[in-house]
């Protein structure tokens, strides 16, 4: 984020005599403390403009997950993370700005005159958008700072990730309980307008999506948790979603429109990986997704991670270049693979696998501009129709290409169900498993970093994380 000094000289004339001189040790430039809702503004935009950009100083996932490739630079398509420090920009960003502004706006609620029911859910909200941070760093990551994150070392240590994640299901779980009725946070809540209800369907949610992401290392904790969250109340449609909505003119655009327009570059295709599973399937969204398609429809892609000219292949559509495009951090969409993945699994409540796989990919086909008519056809297909044999195949398949604009969650969701990734034309190699701790972290946190290294094979981007088998 941009920081603005401002610099003021000021003449002080005393013409009275005054008893009192304390408000002059005050910079009111500077207020010292500030309001709990900006905080939590601030936390929350950090978080949401973060993960939806492509940027390769900042996030690189759309290359990670294959969806996109580029043009004359290919470093980070081919998946190198020290030149430009994507990696430490993670670190910090997740950090600085939305883990250290959600413990602040948590202390600052204590200055706030409002009922005991809404400071609760305020402090839940809260704890729902700093989970969802460690969640970032930890999927991403594996081991990171957790324990020690927020305390005043400068060396901290690095706690064992299926730890971190217990303890982050354990924080959702409470924060569920304690949301209702509403916040004190009002228009400072800016994806849910203080509304604790929303922000208790995104807690469960995000407990049912971490439950299946370590459905397999820990079945009985995950059925546990996810069972919790399906009961208690998981998002039921589009308008529950977890989800920022951007303005027409700068500063709060979306990030993808500083990216694609305002920059002027020409950076970003098609990748090889995702237009041959759509142009296979007559995918309904391959409009939508990109422009400039072939004479039947189909996605002109470039090999991944090779030098390509931008005008000879499929470059992103038109709605990732509208300054008013929105981001979802957890969707309706994503819930009903979810779901899906839980009737597989016989969880209690999940209902039927077909039925929650049919939604989801009909919610995104709807999302992306296409009518139920035409996500009714392309489910009828043989390969896309449910079949509980391919089952997990299938769901892990269609949630990769439904998260387009969730980049992380396609990345994640390519790791959970292995899906077949291209290799990269100049790495040699196919999307790894991991990113590489920041070299911030080995010049100023030595120690701490190297052990955690050590538990990934020396640091290693394809050693997996906990729930990743």
């Amino acid at each position: 984020m941009k920081k603005i000094l401002f610099a003021a000289t000021a003449a002080l004339a005393i013409t009275s005599c005054t008893s009192d001189l304390s408000n002059l040790n005050g910079n009111v430039k500077a207020p010292e403390a500030v309001p709990a809702g900006a905080l939590f503004a601030n936390a929350t935009m950090g978080f949401f403009d973060y993960a939806s950009v492509q940027n390769v100083n900042q996030n690189n996932l759309r290359l990670w997950a294959q969806h996109w490739t580029q043009c004359t630079y290919v470093d980070e398509s081919n998946f190198m993370l020290d030149d430009r420090d994507a990696n430490g920009a993670t670190f910090t960003r997740m950090y600085v700005t939305v883990i250290r502004d959600c413990e602040e706006a948590r202390k600052a609620l204590l200055d706030v005159v409002a009922s005991p029911e809404e400071i609760a859910s305020s402090t839940a909200a809260i704890e729902v958008m700093e989970v969802l941070a460690y969640m970032f760093l930890v999927d991403l990551f594996g081991d990171v700072p957790y324990t020690d994150a927020l305390s005043e070392t400068n060396v901290p240590t690095y706690d064992d990730d299926a730890s971190i994640y217990a303890d982050l299901l354990a924080r959702l779980d409470v924060a569920s309980s304690d949301l209702s009725g509403m916040s004190s946070f009002g228009s400072s809540d800016i994806i849910y307008g203080g509304d604790a209800a929303s922000w208790k369907m995104a807690a469960n949610s995000l407990m049912l999506r971490m439950a299946i992401r370590m459905i397999d290392i820990d079945p009985a904790n995950a059925k546990m948790y996810g069972e919790k969250a399906i009961a208690s109340g998981v998002f039921a449609s589009s308008s529950d979603d977890m989800r920022l909505f951007y303005s027409s003119a700068p500063p709060h655009t979306h990030p993808m429109w500083e990216t694609l327009v305002q920059s002027g570059r020409t950076d970003y295709i098609a990748s090889n990986t995702l237009a041959d599973v759509m142009n296979a399937n007559m995918d309904p969204r391959r409009a939508t997704y990109f422009r400039n398609l072939d004479s039947v429809g189909n996605i002109t892609a470039a090999p991944h991670g090779l030098q390509s000219d931008y005008y000879q292949f499929s470059q992103p559509g038109d709605a990732m270049e509208d300054p008013t495009w929105s981001h979802a951090a957890i969707s309706s969409v994503e819930v009903e693979f979810l779901l899906a993945h839980a009737a597989v699994a016989g969880w209690a409540g999940a209902g039927d696998a077909a039925t929650h796989y049919d939604a989801g990919v009909t919610g995104s086909i709807v999302e992306w501009g296409g009518s139920a008519a035409d996500a009714a056809t392309y489910l009828a297909q043989t390969g896309v129709a449910f079949d509980a044999a391919t089952a997990a195949a299938q769901i892990g398949t269609e949630k990769w290409v439904a998260m387009y604009s969730n980049a992380s969650e396609a990345y994640n969701t390519a790791r959970q169900y292995n899906l077949t990734m291209s290799v990269a034309a100049t790495a040699g190699t196919v999307t790894p498993a991991r990113y590489s701790y920041p070299l911030d972290e080995y010049s100023l946190n030595t120690v701490n970093v190297n052990a955690a290294g050590d538990k990934f094979g020396g640091d290693d981007t394809f050693s997996k994380i906990f729930w990743d088998l």
